[in-house]
C-alpha cells in the first residue's frame, strides 16, 4: 500500500514519457530545434515543482489530523487534477494543473512516509523503504511501456486516464484497509508557532539536516536525467522507438539495487552502503563524461556505465531517509515534509538547470552528475565531522 501511494508520483512522470513530444505539440509548442524541445521538460517540471514546496503544509497537518483524512483529500485532489488534464489543450494551462495535481501527489507522499515512520525506525525503517521501494520500481519498468501502448491505441489524453484510474483504485484501498497510524494524544496543535519550531528542530538536528541538504543536492541528478531522458535516446543514440525499453533497464537494475540494500541494510548499516554508494555513483559519472568526450557518443558504453551510475539511487534513496528521519520520530509528519522538500523542490531546480543544459549530448548531463555528487559528499563529511562509512 505504501509503495502504492507512493507510485503515484512515479506514475505521474514515468507515464508520460514517451508522450511529451506529442503532448507538446498539441498543446502549442510548435517551434523546432533543441530549445523547443527542452521546454517539454516543463511537462515534468511543473508537477515536481508542484509536489515539493506543499509538504511544508502537508507535514504539521498530518502531525495534527493524523494520517487517513489528509490523505483521502489528497488522492481526491489528484483524481480530479488528472481528470481535467484530459481535457487541455492551452501549454501554460497543462502546467498549471500538472502543479496542482503535484501539490495533492505531495500529500500521499508525505502520509505514506510518516505512516512507515510511525512504525519503524533506523535499519528497520530502511529495510522496510527499500522493500516499499523495491515494489514502487516496478512502476518506472513498466509505466513508459504501459504509455506507449496507449499512444498505439488512443491518443495522449488517456495517459491521464490511466492516472485518474489507478487514483481511484489507491484511495478505494486506503479508505478500506489504511488504519490511523498517529493516536490522537500523539498528536500537535496546528498553528503558526508549533510548525515553525518544529521546522527549527529539523534544522537544528545535524543529522537530519545534513542528510536531507546532501540528498536535496544529488536527487537533482535523478531529476534531470528522467525529464531529458526521452531527448537523450531519441537525440543522441536514436531510439526514440524502443526508449520505453531502455528506459526500463535503467529503472529495473535501480530496483535491484534497492532490492539488494533491503537484504543488506541491517548487517552492513545505512553509512556504510550510502556513502560507498555516493563515492561510486561520482566515479562512475565522470569516467563516463571522461568516455564520451575522448571517443565521442556511443550507446555501447554509456548505457552499461549509466544503468551502474543510476543504481546508485537504489542505494542511496532508502539510507539517506532513515538516516535524516531517525532523530525525529515525535514530529515524523514535519520531518517528512522537510526531507520531501529537500528531495523534491531543491532537486527539480536543480534537475531544471541542468536539463536545460542537454545540447544534443550527453556530457552536459554527466558533468553535472559529478558536480552534485561531490557536493553531496562534501555535506556528508562536513556532517559526520570527516568520518565515513561508520558503522552506526
Amino acid at each position: 500500500m505504501v509503495a502504492g501511494l507512493m507510485a503515484l508520483n512515479a506514475l505521474a512522470i514515468d507515464i508520460m514519457l514517451p508522450a511529451l513530444n506529442q503532448i507538446a505539440h498539441d498543446v502549442g509548442l510548435t517551434a523546432e530545434g533543441v530549445e523547443s524541445d527542452n521546454r517539454q521538460q516543463l511537462i515534468i517540471f511543473a508537477y515536481i515543482l508542484g509536489f515539493g514546496a506543499p509538504q511544508l503544509l502537508w507535514g504539521p497537518i498530518t502531525d495534527r489530523f493524523g494520517r487517513r483524512g489528509p490523505l483521502f483529500v489528497s488522492l481526491t485532489g489528484y483524481i480530479l487534477m488528472a481528470g481535467l488534464c484530459v481535457t487541455l489543450r492551452e501549454f501554460h494551462a497543462l502546467l498549471a494543473a500538472r502543479f496542482i495535481q503535484g501539490v495533492f501527489s505531495s500529500g500521499a507522499r508525505l502520509v505514506a512516509v510518516s505512516v512507515v515512520r510511525d512504525l519503524f525506525a533506523g535499519r528497520q525503517m530502511a529495510r522496510f523503504m527499500s522493500l516499499v521501494m523495491t515494489i514502487f520500481m516496478i512502476i518506472p519498468i513498466v509505466a513508459p511501456g504501459v504509455g506507449q501502448i496507449i499512444l498505439l491505441v488512443a491518443p495522449w489524453e488517456w495517459i491521464f486516464g490511466a492516472l485518474v484510474v489507478f487514483g481511484i483504485l489507491m484511495l478505494g484501498w486506503t479508505w478500506l484497509r489504511l488504519p490511523e497510524t498517529l493516536p490522537a494524544d500523539q498528536r500537535r496543535p496546528l498553528n503558526l508557532g508549533n510548525a515553525l519550531g518544529a521546522y527549527a528542530q529539523v534544522v537544528r538536528t545535524p543529522i537530519t539536516f545534513g542528510y536531507m541538504c546532501a540528498s536535496g543536492i544529488v536527487f537533482g541528478a535523478l531529476f534531470s536525467f528522467i525529464a531529458s531522458s526521452e531527448q537523450v535516446f531519441r537525440e543522441v543514440f536514436g531510439r526514440g522507438e524502443d526508449f520505453v525499453l531502455w528506459f526500463s533497464g535503467i529503472a529495473g537494475m535501480l530496483a535491484v539495487a534497492n532490492f539488494t540494500n533491503s537484504r543488506l541494510v541491517e548487517k552492513i548499516g545505512m553509512r556504510r552502503i550510502s556513502h560507498a554508494a555516493l563515492l561510486l555513483f561520482t566515479g562512475l559519472s565522470a569516467l563516463s563524461a571522461l568516455i564520451t568526450f575522448s571517443f565521442g557518443e556511443s550507446l555501447l558504453w554509456f548505457y552499461p556505465l549509466f544503468i551502474l551510475t543510476f543504481a546508485c539511487f537504489g542505494l542511496l534513496g532508502s539510507n539517506f531517509s532513515a538516516l535524516a528521519m531517525e532523530p525525529l520520530g515525535s514530529i515524523a509528519g514535519t520531518a517528512s515534509a522537510a526531507y520531501g522538500f529537500a528531495t523534491t523542490t531543491v532537486s527539480s531546480l536543480i534537475g531544471m538547470l541542468i536539463g536545460s543544459q542537454y545540447n544534443g549530448s550527453t556530457i552536459p548531463l554527466m558533468i553535472g552528475f559529478v558536480c552534485l555528487g561531490a557536493s553531496s559528499l562534501v555535506i556528508i563529511l562536513i556532517t559526520e565531522k570527516g568520518k565515513l562509512f561508520s558503522s552506526r
